[in-house]
């Protein structure tokens, strides 16, 4: 049984090691420069305005989770147009419920107002 993975195991072991080595490497043999611009707080260009830690807009976490929605839509609606001669009637039915509550999601937070941005 073990011979059946051990291909798998030395390559797992010659990239972590290989990974492990690269990363020594860059430790003991990058340039270590510091100085006061470096170690400044970067924000566009300028220096931060304010906290970094200030309070998003919900509306912004509203529209991150619509993309990522309608994102796995289409991850979901490829194999199911490639397969959908083996699948029938019933596949056809499954996506058309499916797509059926991703419709009724996405009206209600158009009706929420989540995408007007004022």
């Amino acid at each position: 049984m073990l011979q059946n993975y051990l291909p798998i195991l030395i390559f797992l072991a010659v990239a972590g090691a290989f990974g492990v080595v690269l990363l020594v490497l860059g430790l003991v043999l990058g340039p270590r420069r510091p100085d006061a611009q470096k170690l400044s707080p970067y924000e566009c260009g300028f220096d931060a305005f304010e906290d970094s830690r200030i309070k998003f807009d919900v509306r912004y976490y509203l529209v991150a989770i619509l993309f990522i929605i309608f994102d796995l839509e289409i991850a979901f609606l490829f194999p199911w147009a490639i397969s959908l001669n083996a699948i029938g009637g019933f596949g056809l039915l499954s996506m058309g419920v499916f797509l059926a509550i991703l419709v009724v999601g996405f009206i209600y937070e158009w009706k929420k107002g989540a995408l007007e941005w004022d």
